[in-house]
């Protein structure tokens, strides 16, 4: 029987721990007709603390049976950030027969008799599809005494070069190795020391390669880095990327060092990697993120958890003016959750005669296209109850999608999280589409196809009752408008 978890703020088809507290995704893998899900885990309180791997997994990346904690700490330090692949070819030697999984991850102790960290990269592996775990009695398998940020392996298996691939976390770097059999590691390569942003030490990085426009024949290499949060900048943890190439040793990127290219414009998008081992006839690069901000993370106003995944998504790469860029858009998964609908055609928005539509579903995606006419900015709020609202508004001089929750519910438990958020979004043929999947305490909007996304927590104290259209300086065309009612996850 699935359990129904309906506490205040809980996501209803976002994935959250049943309890206590979650961060980062770890060793997302598809083996055996099931997404497997792993995450940073602490079951003995909803704050930061001793690292574990919960598990979950799921047929179709929406409905999620939750298992018993994969990993525990041991002799070797906690459980910290990683990945899991599917051995298929037994190079590991620890497996008969049939192919295995094994998870490559972060050992986070101190050194003996000191205070300092120290951090070193360790196996696992399971012959029962993810169920029972055995340390490698190996471990740790890959150290280095000179580096102290050295963390969050993501390993593939790079057909070119018939090896497999780690990606690590190296400080203000990351750091490439390679290995026939995923425990003897050779030193390939560093990237970044003086390319992208640095406000921050870089975590959980991820590399894959994707078509660019579908072109099987352009094939780009993109390396997704996230930043840890300092406290010197306004936006706390985010995610940048980088697109290039990859020879299996070296990645090179396409753009100067100091181009800064961002995978999502909100504040709760961070430690996002993707899956490994999606099928070959599927082709999807599919990938998920902590919806939060080491800003607040520990301080947010849920009780018996914290902490939740953004939608999962597919990403994909096209050509802009501004050059080639990340896309992403949820998975088409998320049909299974969709109910009735309403639709709003043509309707001319003005700024004398906003529309009201009112909301009586908690659980929406809204869907809509507007036109420009002569308005200088048009803005979509989210009406909470009287006091509480979230506004959505696009700045048509500017060339700008603005989310603003400063006034969206419970914002006390940190001065951070009352914000606007800005993202740089350019109309296409005088249109923008937008496509919004509100949860409980959360908004994810989605614009013009994927081109931008801005990722929000938001505690409102009585959910969504209302939306207000309205223009600035002139009017505004609202061709399509379809709201969309979504189900809940635990109710089946």
């Amino acid at each position: 029987m699935v359990q129904k978890l309906k506490e205040k703020h809980r996501p209803q088809f976002h994935f959250s721990p049943q309890e206590k507290w979650l961060n980062d995704p770890n060793g997302m893998v598809f083996f055996k007709g099931e997404y497997h899900l792993f995450y940073q885990y602490h079951p003995s309180d909803t704050i930061w603390g001793p690292m574990h791997w919960g598990h979950a997994v799921s047929k179709d990346l929406i409905h999620w049976e939750h298992l018993p904690i994969a990993l525990y700490p041991d002799e070797h330090g906690a459980i910290f950030s990683g990945s899991v692949v599917v051995d298929r070819h037994n190079t590991t030697g620890l497996f008969k027969g049939e192919p295995g999984l094994v998870a490559i991850f972060t050992h986070h102790d101190t050194y003996p008799e000191s205070d300092r960290v120290r951090q070193r990269q360790s196996l696992a592996y399971s012959s029962d599809k993810g169920r029972t775990w055995e340390k490698y009695e190996g471990n740790p398998v890959l150290s280095d005494v000179s580096i102290t940020d050295y963390r969050d392996p993501k390993v593939f298996w790079h057909v070119p070069t018939n090896k497999w691939i780690m990606i690590l976390a190296t400080g203000h770097s990351v750091t490439i190795y390679t290995s026939p059999n995923l425990i003897d590691w050779e030193f390939a390569s560093q990237f970044g020391e003086k390319e992208g942003s640095h406000a921050g030490f870089w975590e959980c990085p991820d590399l894959f390669q994707l078509p660019v426009d579908q072109d099987s024949a352009n094939q780009k290499w993109v390396m997704i880095v996230s930043i840890g949060d300092t406290g010197e900048f306004i936006e706390g943890s985010r995610t940048q990327y980088f697109i290039g190439d990859f020879d299996g040793t070296t990645f090179v990127n396409d753009h100067d060092a100091k181009t800064v290219l961002w995978l999502d414009y909100g504040r709760d998008n961070y430690a996002g990697v993707s899956w490994s081992d999606i099928p070959e006839e599927d082709g999807r690069r599919i990938y998920i993120g902590w919806m939060s901000n080491w800003r607040y993370a520990n301080q947010v106003p849920t009780k018996e958890w914290r902490g939740v995944m953004t939608l999962p998504r597919e990403l994909s790469l096209a050509s802009s003016e501004d050059g080639v860029r990340l896309i992403q858009k949820p998975v088409s998964e998320v049909s299974r959750l969709r109910k009735g609908g309403r639709f709003h055609h043509n309707v001319l928005i003005d700024q004398n005669n906003p529309v009201s539509i009112t909301l009586d579903h908690p659980l929406l995606e809204m869907n809509m296209e507007f036109e420009k006419e002569d308005a200088s900015k048009f803005e979509l709020i989210i009406k909470h109850s009287d006091n509480e609202e979230t506004t959505i508004c696009y700045d048509i001089e500017n060339e700008e999608l603005i989310v603003d929750r400063t006034n969206s519910g419970e914002h006390h438990f940190s001065s951070s999280f009352p914000v606007t958020q800005h993202a740089p979004l350019k109309m296409v043929d005088n249109r923008v589409k937008l496509q919004l999947f509100i949860d409980a305490s959360s908004i994810e909007v989605f614009a013009n196809e994927g081109e931008v996304a801005v990722t929000s927590l938001v505690f409102p104290s009585e959910g969504y009752k209302e939306i207000l259209l309205t223009s600035y300086n002139g009017s505004v065309k609202l061709h399509l408008l379809k709201i969309t009612e979504l189900a809940s996850i635990w109710d089946k």
